[in-house]
């Protein structure tokens, strides 16, 4: 999640009355060994798992709840973390089925059952939150549980994927007995047993995480103690790291100071992972809104120069990006160069001039948090303005207000980012394309979706090539939303600190553990 995973990737739910602060649910004489401080400018949404689909929350949640599978560093499949095995039963990739492991406790000592992953599974679904996770749901049928630990997931349609999004943040297992089965748990407590605990939190500032010492999973050595520290923007998270007030820097570093970083700069290491993030200037067509018809979008497509973009704002820390699919992930290809090679004012001005609108088409771009968010929206409003076929309206607005406006469908166009949620092609398709996706953006095709349907039927992913390249394809010429760039994952720590490369590699799991003491 997702940035949106918006992981959006971006999600909004209240995470406690107003005016609350800091809480305690274990005292400090757990903390064992020193702390690892680590900053981010990703922002916890919610603690709640139904409730949140975006990459702060996710981040956290993969260190203090567990799913069924998880993702190793670099895995390109799903392990068992929970669970002591699974798999697809029968044929037809309809019918999947786990055995938890044994000996799970939730903190208040309770067994984890099987009840217990059919409730969090059922919540999620039943409470549907228009910014949490359900749309990854959206091929369960139902859920049934046998004895004490076995677990049979029956689905509508055959899904390849599912053993994927079971590995998510939307698997996260809870305690049936301290969360309500169709509203969101507004306490601000974690009752999760994954790899940590959370030992205190303060909202936008920063959460405790110490060492679970009744977790069983596919962590071998959960890590030392660690507090996550919330920064309002990058150039916050800058500060504190250059005031050495954080140990590690992650997610998002301002572009000047990676690309200015020196190997030789001593006390610091900067680790660069290839990532799938992607960011996606994502396009309102509903009736009535100034982006609906199809060749509008068009031309704002042939306007666009990506690799200005990135020169000029992220000084080429982010690579140009020219189809929904990212390279190295299956099937990418590069429909939108292939669609619109160069920026072309004059087939710009002719595609208007066939959709019947007045120039300049005027329209509002909104956009949120991210490490160069506001030069972004600059340029590109820069790059539209300048052929004088578009008048463009920039807004600034706060995470959570951003989240309500884009979830409610209120924005003509609006800039987010987008952590997968696994390594596939899936999550970029079936999650921003398809119809109801968490774009919140209107778009419906009957042919993208057909093609989603289609590729989740083979379990080898080389078998889908043939149906996302025409999802590409179809995705270019309706033009729902224009990728920008994808990003690569830098993380800065100092030279005490081992770990930082496995840190995140694009699965969407925050692997806090990795991170100890040289």
């Amino acid at each position: 999640m997702r940035s949106i995973r918006m992981r959006v990737f971006a999600t909004f739910m209240v995470l406690a009355a107003a005016g609350v602060g800091a809480w305690q649910l274990l005292p400090d004489r757990d903390e064992q060994g020193k702390t690892i401080t680590v900053g981010t400018t990703d922002a916890v949404t919610s603690l709640d798992p139904a409730g949140a689909y975006d990459a702060g929350s996710w981040a956290l949640y993969s260190n203090v709840f567990q799913s069924l599978l998880t993702f190793d560093a670099g895995g390109a499949a799903p392990v068992p973390d929970a669970a002591k095995h699974c798999g697809f039963v029968g044929q037809g990739l309809r019918t999947y089925r786990c055995e938890l492991r044994d000996g799970l406790t939730f903190p208040s000592g309770r067994a984890v059952t099987a009840k217990d992953v059919k409730f969090s599974f059922d919540r999620v679904r039943a409470i549907n939150s228009p910014v949490g996770p359900a749309s990854l749901l959206d091929t369960l049928g139902k859920v049934e549980t046998s004895g004490a630990r076995t677990v049979t997931f029956r689905l509508s349609s055959p899904d390849a994927t599912f053993p994927f999004k079971v590995a998510t943040g939307a698997g996260s297992i809870v305690d049936s007995t301290q969360y309500p089965a169709h509203s969101l748990r507004t306490r601000t407590r974690v009752d999760g047993t994954g790899p940590y605990r959370l030992s205190s939190y303060t909202p936008g500032k920063q959460a405790k995480l110490v060492p679970n010492a009744r977790y069983q999973g596919a962590v071998k050595n959960v890590g030392e103690p660690t507090t996550l520290r919330y920064f309002k923007d990058s150039a916050a998270l800058e500060s504190a790291w250059k005031a050495r007030s954080v140990d590690v820097a992650a997610r998002q570093l301002p572009p000047a100071l990676l690309a200015s970083y020196a190997p030789s700069d001593k006390g610091e290491r900067l680790t660069e992972v290839e990532s799938a993030e992607t960011r996606n200037l994502v396009l309102n067509v509903r009736t009535g809104r100034p982006l609906h018809d199809r060749r509008v979008r068009q031309a704002l497509a042939t306007l666009l120069d990506r690799d200005r973009l990135v020169a000029s704002t992220y000084q080429g820390t982010v690579d140009s990006l020219y189809s929904v699919i990212p390279r190295g992930i299956t099937g990418h290809t590069t429909a939108f160069f292939d669609a619109y090679p160069k920026p072309d004012a004059a087939r710009a001005r002719t595609l208007l001039q066939e959709a019947g609108v007045r120039t300049p088409v005027r329209f509002e771009f909104a956009y949120s948090r991210g490490a160069a968010s506001a030069a972004e929206a600059k340029e590109i409003k820069r790059q539209l303005e300048a052929s004088g076929l578009f008048k463009v309206s920039l807004r600034y607005y706060e995470w959570t207000d951003f989240q309500r406006r884009y979830a409610s469908g209120k924005l003509d166009a609006y800039a987010v980012g987008w952590l997968p949620d696994f390594p596939d092609p899936d999550t970029f398709t079936a999650q921003l394309v398809r119809t109801g996706s968490g774009m919140h953006n209107g778009y419906s095709s009957k042919e993208v979706d057909g093609l989603i349907q289609a590729s989740q039927q083979y379990e080898d992913r080389s078998r889908t090539m043939g149906d996302f390249r025409k999802l590409q394809e179809a995705v270019a010429r309706d033009v729902p939303l224009i990728p920008l760039w994808q990003r690569k994952e830098y993380v800065l720590s100092t030279e005490s600190v081992t770990g930082g490369q496995y840190l995140s590699d694009g699965t969407g799991v925050f692997r806090l553990w990795q991170l100890g003491w040289i």
